[in-house]
């Protein structure tokens, strides 16, 4: 039987039944790959130690239908120990992933990003440019690298993004209006001004929303009740 060694992180993973657990992971080589794995009945469960989020894994797969299982799996380092609000901003990333990311497609910068973004979050560095720049990262892998062009064209000085239209001239009042100069820095990637961070949080919720089908991330809530 095949059998496939990955690099990983654990995105998500839900019971099963007779002590298994159906896994979501964003691996090295083969992007976002679901699995079956057997946890057993102890509470010192070595795979169920392991099999958590934030912890970087190397795990070898069985099987070659749309279920493979875990055979095998080991730590390759230390659990990134996020807290507070740096905690829920991983939680965010592992649900981008699992809503967003089609499966077993490679996605190695992707990946890259991940382990960087986690290494940011781990270090407590500001967590908005650390999800700025995942997202956009992401969205270069969805095929969907927003363009600037119309902006730098064009003499309006507001925007909006519309989906699967990309950004269009509005009206200032329009609600969600975007400032054209707020863009063109965004685009040179100028982010010092406080409003043009905020702008590039508005324009990534207007990129997000259509994808997401309207239904909210349940890891935004937490940053609501913190």
């Amino acid at each position: 039987m095949k059998e496939q060694e990955l690099n990983a992180f654990l995105l998500h993973s839900r019971p099963y039944r007779d002590n298994r657990v159906i896994v979501e992971c964003l691996t090295e080589l083969q992007g976002k790959v679901s699995a079956l794995a057997y946890i057993g009945t102890s509470p010192k469960s070595s795979k169920k130690a392991l099999l958590q989020p934030f912890i970087p894994i190397n795990i070898v797969l069985k099987g070659q239908n749309s279920l493979p299982t875990i055979a095998r799996i080991e730590s390759l380092d230390k659990s990134f120990l996020l807290t507070g609000d740096h905690l829920f901003s991983g939680f965010y990333l592992n649900e981008l992933l699992v809503r967003l990311l089609a499966e077993n497609i490679p996605a190695q910068e992707l990946f890259k990003q991940y382990f960087l973004s986690l290494q940011a979050l781990n270090r407590q560095e500001p967590i908005e440019p650390i999800l700025r720049d995942f997202e956009r990262v992401l969205l270069d892998e969805l095929g969907l690298t927003i363009d600037y062009s119309m902006v730098f064209e064009q003499n309006h000085n507001h925007y909006q993004y519309i989906h699967e239209q990309g950004l269009l001239p509005v009206a200032s009042t329009s609600k969600g209006s975007l400032a054209k100069q707020h863009l063109v820095n965004i685009a040179q990637q100028e982010f010092a001004d406080p409003a043009v961070r905020y702008t590039y949080k508005l324009l990534m919720r207007q990129v997000f929303e259509p994808l997401l089908g309207g239904k909210p991330l349940n890891s935004r809530q937490l940053f609501k009740r913190n």
